[in-house]
């Protein structure tokens, strides 16, 4: 696909072969959509991990071998998920960039491994989306120099992680950092180095990212995750646990969002994202444990349903809402492309102005916990129209661990 330049942003969409490590036999393909600034100086990249599975295409094998016959390209599932996560509108005035991240595991509508939540691959590839981006750009000819230089965007590695659903704790993972995604994934069997290739016969590839300049690989600066869903499957080694171990030991901001009325996220994840009941271990707590250190915040959006967030309606999305699970009644709960995406676009853009034109959040915890953003947040109405729900035994709409550690 050609750039589309739109104002002053442009959009491209471009695919890749990774090998999570040299020592893995196999390819994963992704799908890139990005949009950034047309002066390509991009001041930072808001990542995103989408979650149901979008647009299966029960024909993609008839396709592909006719597209290979007719010499032409057949996107990957023909996914788009930045047509349900357009944020865009949120990183205008700071001149950022966005993307979506999408994978083939398995071309197999029985298995959609890519939708797993617990799967920490997916994460990986979002970390890997994010620093191919950083050093190559909108371009899959990252072996042509001059192509390179015109494809490239950022001006520094600075990228803050999110995700929708099982998306959501996809982010975790990669909102870890490098060092972690290694450490971690040498220990549960996920080994990560990885590769990358172009789409061809005789592909050209990329030096391992562990020998990348570090100035090249993705600086998570943040984490925002909307009602992420888990899929912890011990015998699979699947599930986050360790990614919010290592994120309840980070400073940085770290958000969770989570609806009333969203039974994916607080009743069929597992572990569920977050409970009123504090004897329940939930993703939250694992990132916030009590008298921690974490800088992990939670806030609760009155009538949140589990597809309020998206851009777009979403026939697969919409069956996580449902009144089976009794938390809300059938319908209360927000639709895609309302008031809750209205407030999901408002808290990116207000997410994103914490940072300052380098670097990440400047300050301590007690400072995020003073910041602009979480002033907005911590408010029955942050944007006038959606509510929060107010935390038991508090006056306040955020929880974190510890409440008494800014007075």
């Amino acid at each position: 696909m050609n750039p589309i330049r739109i104002d002053n942003y442009c959009f491209d969409r471009l695919h890749i072969w990774v090998q999570y490590d040299e020592a893995r036999i196999g390819f994963t393909e992704l799908a890139l959509e990005v949009y950034y600034p047309e002066d390509r100086k991009a001041k930072g990249l808001l990542m995103f991990n989408h979650g149901f599975l979008i647009g299966d295409d029960l024909l993609y094998y008839p396709k592909r071998l006719l597209c290979m016959f007719l010499n032409n390209d057949c996107p990957l599932f023909r996914k788009n998920p930045s047509e349900y996560y357009n944020y865009t509108s949120a990183i205008v005035d700071r001149n950022w960039a966005f993307a979506c991240v999408t994978a083939c595991h398995k071309e197999n509508e029985a298995l959609p491994w890519t939708d797993f939540g617990g799967n920490p691959r997916v994460g990986q590839e979002a970390y890997t989306a994010a620093s191919y981006l950083i050093r190559y750009g909108a371009t899959n000819m990252f072996y042509n120099d001059s192509a390179v230089g015109k494809a490239r965007f950022m001006a520094n590695n600075r990228v803050v992680f999110a995700g929708h659903s099982v998306g959501g704790a996809h982010a975790q993972a990669a909102a870890t950092g490098f060092a972690n995604l290694q450490t971690i994934g040498k220990a549960t069997g996920v080994r990560y180095d990885p590769v990358v290739y172009d789409r061809e016969i005789l592909p050209f590839h990329t030096d391992p990212l562990s020998q990348w300049p570090e100035e090249y690989r993705a600086e998570p600066a943040g984490l925002v995750q909307l009602s992420p869903v888990d899929m912890t499957q011990k015998a699979l080694n699947f599930g986050m646990a360790p990614y919010r171990d290592a994120l309840s030991t980070i400073s940085m901001p770290v958000l969770m969002i989570v609806g009333g009325c969203d039974c994916a996220a607080r009743k069929d994840s597992s572990p569920p994202a977050w409970s009123p009941d504090d004897q329940v271990e939930t993703q939250f707590t694992q990132e916030a444990p009590a008298e921690s250190e974490s800088w992990a915040v939670v806030a609760n959006v009155e009538r949140g349903s589990h597809c309020g967030y998206l851009t777009r309606k979403n026939l697969l999305c919409s069956q996580a809402d449902n009144a089976s699970c009794g938390l809300c009644d059938s319908g209360e709960g927000y639709a895609a492309d309302g008031d809750e995406t209205r407030f999901t676009v408002e808290l990116f853009k207000r997410f994103l102005a914490l940072y300052p034109d380098e670097g990440g959040f400047e300050g301590d915890f007690c400072q995020w916990i003073g910041s602009p953003f979480i002033t907005w947040l911590d408010n029955a109405s942050p944007d006038g129209t959606v509510r929060l729900v107010p935390f038991a035994g508090s006056e306040r709409y955020i929880d974190y661990a510890g409440s008494e550690r800014c007075g």
